[in-house]
């Protein structure tokens, strides 16, 4: 099921940090939301990918995208080059066709002793509490406490999402309970661990996490992870 995003009179810097918008995207996503319809992981040459922000802003609008967010590692250089080019891009296309971009950022942090990835949605990236966090790359010598990151995340207004939680070298089972109980929003249940082409959610997986999910009452996301010049597949 699709969820239409309403249009905005805010500011685009407003419109990113819309929490309720990206609750109601989330509460109707399905295997297929993602790639061609929402996308709620990737990233640019700011941190780990090799597109630019400004190229995967383009692929987004070709792809026909409605709602993004780039998650890069620990900086959100990436979401300002692409909501710039995206505000300028605006002004030629036609009223509808220009999806909603969201903050994003992805933090390493410990959870249950095992490093994860922290995903954080639609919140203020000039907020205080999340200054110590987005410096470009994580310090190995001073990882986070999971607790902390959520906790600033949602400090700072936003979304606290376990990323790809059926990759790690704990279980799901373990992994996802533990960041319920630390208050987590929700968890990337649709996510290709296989590195499939074309992207599909691994079902196995997708199902446990689907399940765990629906226990703690978390929402679902999905996002292809993008690190190659594709937003259609990981690398």
């Amino acid at each position: 099921m699709d969820t239409n995003i309403s249009p905005t009179l805010a500011s685009p810097q407003v419109a990113a940090q819309d929490q309720l918008a990206l609750k109601q995207v989330w509460e109707n996503i399905q295997p297929d939301s993602c790639p061609y319809s929402y996308n709620f992981h990737m990233h640019t040459r700011c941190s780990d990918g090799q597109l630019q922000p400004e190229a995967l802003i383009e692929q987004a609008i070709s792809i026909g995208l409605k709602g993004l967010a780039i998650t890069d590692h620990h900086t959100v250089a990436g979401y300002y080059a692409a909501q710039s080019f995206l505000e300028q891009r605006q002004q030629s296309l036609p009223s509808g066709s220009v999806p909603h971009l969201w903050t994003g950022v992805e933090i390493t942090s410990h959870l249950l002793v095992t490093d994860v990835h922290i995903l954080g949605y639609a919140f203020d990236p000039m907020h205080p509490s999340l200054q110590p966090y987005l410096h470009n790359k994580p310090n190995p010598f001073k990882i986070p406490q999971a607790a902390k990151v959520i906790t600033a995340i949602q400090q700072a207004g936003g979304l606290a999402v376990l990323a790809h939680p059926a990759r790690y070298r704990r279980p799901p089972e373990k992994l996802i309970p533990a960041a319920a109980d630390l208050g987590i929003d929700g968890v990337e249940t649709y996510y290709a661990y296989g590195n499939p082409k074309p992207w599909q959610p691994s079902s196995k997986r997708t199902q446990k996490v689907k399940q765990l999910s629906a226990t703690y009452k978390l929402f679902n996301t999905c996002g292809t992870d993008t690190h190659g010049l594709n937003l259609l597949w990981r690398v």
